[in-house]
C-alpha cells in the first residue's frame, strides 16, 4: 500500500469510524425513571429528542392490541429539541427537564384533541393548556400523547370509548385495566411514556394504578387545581399521577400541587401544601410507623389478593412498622352512607359553556341526542339526565369535602380513631378481587375498596403493587392519610416499595391496533 492510498484508507476509516463511535445505543424504555433520564441527559448518553423518539416508537410496535393511546403530540420531538438546546446552553435542568408524560383525555391540552372518550367532544381542540399541564410544561414536561379512558369518566370497570374504543390491560389482553384512567394506567405499564395523570372521582387513579402493577396518588381534595378537566361530580374529582414508582410520582405530584384561583377549593391548601415533597423519600419511613388494618371494608376478599395482602402486613412489620390489626371506626357502615351526590349535569354544562363553546352542544340534553358507541355510557346518559343531588336522600344539600356535614362527620370518625391510635396511616387491599374479564366485566366487577372513603372525606389515599395473582394480574395497596398527610404518606409508601419491589413490567407483543 503506496503513502497516498494509505492516507485515504485511514480518512475514509476516520470518517467511518467516528460515525460509527457517535451511533447511540438503542434506549432501553423499561422502568426508565426521571432521576435515570436526567442522569443520562448530564453524561450525554442521549437526549431529550432521542427519548421522546424512543417512545413514539415503542407506542406504535407495542400500543396496538393494548389500545391505550387516543392521539400523538406532533409537537412533541420539536419541544424536545427545544429542551435539549436550553440544556446545552444553560447545563441546567428543569424538575422534568423533557421528560415524556402521558396525559388522560378528560383534560385540557391546548392544540390536541380533548374528547372525554364522547363522539360529543369528538372535534374538541382546547385552545390553551388546563393549569396543571401549564405547571407540568413549564418544569420541562413533554405532552407525548393522550390516552384513551372511560367515556365522561363514568365507568370505574373497563376503560371504553365512543372515540377510541376499548383498552386492554397489559399483563393479560383479556382483562379490564379499570376505569376511567384505563388508557393511562395501561401506557404507563407498557413504558409508553415516563410518567402518566389520571383523574379519579372515586376510583379512577387507584384502580387503574392497582390493575398495572403502578403508583397512584389520590391527593387531598384541594391540593392540585382541577380547573379545565372535563368533570365527573367535581366535589369528588382530583388530577393526580400515574407513574411506576413512588418517587416518580411525588416529583409530578410536587410540581402540580399549588393554588389555583379559579378552583376555590385550592384556596384550602393554603399554608398546608409543601414546597418539597421529595425530602420524604426514605427508605427507612417504615421504622417506627404505625400502621391500622381496616378489615371491615375487606368483604368477601379474593382468596389470592388475601394471601398478597396479609404477606404485605408481615412485610410492613419487618420494615420496622407496627400494625395495629384491625382497627374499628365507630358507625363506619352509616357514615359511609348517601355520600354521593350526583352533580354531573351542573358541572358538565358549566364546562361546555367555559371551554367548549359550542351552540349546539350546550346541555345533557345536547350530549344525549348526539349520542354513544358505548351502550354502557349511553345508559349512564340517561341515569344522569334523571337523577340530582344526593343519592337517596333527593332533599339534602351537597357541599364540598371541607362545608359538607356528612362528609366532614366520616372524615372526623377515621381521624379520630388515627388520633387515638397514634396511626401514621390505615391500610387495605386497593381491590378485593383480581380485574374482570372484559367480556364480562359488569358481571366480574367486585371487590372495589376506592369508592369508600377518601372521595368524601377528602382524605389522600395511594395505591402500590402489592403483587401478582394467577393470570399475571396485578394487585394493589392502599394507604390511607390524614389531610394533607401527603409527606407522611409518601415516606410510607417509599419504604414499602423499595423493601417489596413487587413492580414489574408487563411482556409485551407487537400487533396492530384491532
Amino acid at each position: 500500500m503506496n503513502k497516498f492510498h494509505a492516507f485515504l484508507y485511514l480518512f475514509i476509516f476516520g470518517i467511518f469510524g467516528c460515525q460509527k463511535a457517535e451511533e447511540k445505543a438503542p434506549i432501553s424504555l423499561e422502568e426508565l425513571t426521571i432521576s435515570e433520564i436526567h442522569e443520562a441527559f448530564q453524561n450525554g448518553t442521549f437526549s431529550a429528542e432521542d427519548l421522546t423518539k424512543a417512545y413514539l416508537d415503542r407506542i406504535a410496535a407495542f400500543d396496538g392490541p393494548i389500545n391505550s393511546i387516543t392521539v400523538i403530540n406532533p409537537d412533541a420531538i420539536a419541544k424536545a429539541k427545544e429542551l435539549d438546546q436550553e440544556f446545552e446552553q444553560s447545563g441546567k435542568l428543569r424538575p422534568l427537564h423533557g421528560i415524556p408524560i402521558i396525559v388522560k383525555d378528560n383534560i385540557n391540552t391546548a392544540g390536541l384533541l380533548t374528547t372525554a372518550g364522547a363522539l360529543a367532544l369528538n372535534d374538541f381542540i382546547p385552545e390553551k393548556d388546563s393549569p396543571i399541564i401549564s405547571k407540568l410544561v413549564e418544569a420541562g414536561a413533554i405532552v407525548l400523547a393522550k390516552s384513551n379512558m372511560a367515556e365522561w369518566a363514568f365507568s370505574p370497570m373497563h376503560s371504553e370509548s365512543s372515540t377510541h374504543g376499548t383498552t386492554h390491560n397489559p399483563y393479560n389482553l383479556d382483562y379490564v385495566p379499570a376505569g376511567s384512567s384505563g388508557g393511562t394506567g395501561a401506557a404507563v405499564a407498557a413504558n409508553f411514556g415516563t410518567v402518566g395523570l389520571g383523574t379519579d372521582t372515586g376510583n379512577s387513579i387507584r384502580g387503574p394504578s392497582s390493575h398495572n402493577a403502578l403508583v397512584g396518588f389520590r391527593t387531598t381534595l384541594g391540593l392540585i387545581s382541577r380547573t379545565g378537566i372535563v368533570p365527573l361530580y367535581l366535589r369528588n374529582d382530583v388530577v393526580g399521577p400515574m407513574c411506576r414508582t413512588v418517587e416518580d410520582a411525588t416529583r409530578v405530584m410536587e410540581v402540580m400541587a399549588g393554588i389555583d384561583p379559579n378552583d376555590p377549593l385550592t384556596q384550602y391548601s393554603d399554608g398546608k401544601a409543601q414546597t418539597s415533597y421529595q425530602q420524604s423519600l426514605d427508605p427507612n419511613g417504615l421504622q417506627g410507623a404505625r400502621i391500622g388494618v381496616l378489615r371491615e371494608i375487606m368483604q368477601d376478599l379474593d382468596p389470592e389478593v388475601k394471601a398478597l395482602f396479609e404477606q404485605s402486613l408481615v412485610d410492613l412489620q419487618t420494615l420496622g412498622a407496627t400494625v395495629i390489626d384491625p382497627v374499628t371506626i365507630p358507625d363506619f357502615s352509616t357514615l359511609r352512607q348517601n355520600q354521593w351526590c350526583a352533580t354531573f349535569r351542573e358541572d358538565l354544562e358549566a364546562f361546555l359553556a367555559e371551554y367548549v363553546k359550542n351552540d349546539t352542544i350546550q346541555t345533557l340534553e345536547d350530549i344525549i341526542r348526539i349520542g354513544s358507541n358505548s351502550q354502557f355510557a349511553q345508559d349512564r346518559l340517561e341515569m344522569m339526565k334523571d337523577n340530582s343531588g344526593r343519592w337517596g336522600l333527593e332533599g339534602e344539600a351537597c357541599g364540598n369535602a371541607y362545608e359538607d356535614p356528612r362528609r366532614i362527620a366520616f372524615r372526623e370518625a377515621i381521624e379520630h380513631v388515627m388520633d387515638s391510635l397514634q396511626l401514621d396511616a390505615i391500610v387495605y387491599p386497593s381491590w378485593n378481587h383480581k380485574p374482570a374479564r372484559i367480556e364480562n366485566f359488569q358481571e366480574e366487577y367486585r371487590g372495589d375498596n376506592s369508592q369508600i372513603i377518601a372521595p368524601h372525606t377528602g382524605q389522600p389515599a395511594f395505591t402500590i403493587p402489592m403483587g401478582f395473582v394467577s393470570g399475571n394480574l396485578p394487585a394493589g395497596i392502599q394507604f390511607l392519610g390524614r389531610m394533607y398527610a401527603e409527606p407522611t404518606l409518601i415516606r410510607l409508601t417509599y419504604s414499602y416499595e423499595q423493601g417489596t419491589k413487587h413492580r414489574k413490567p408487563p411482556i409485551l407483543s407487537p400487533g396492530t391496533k384491532n
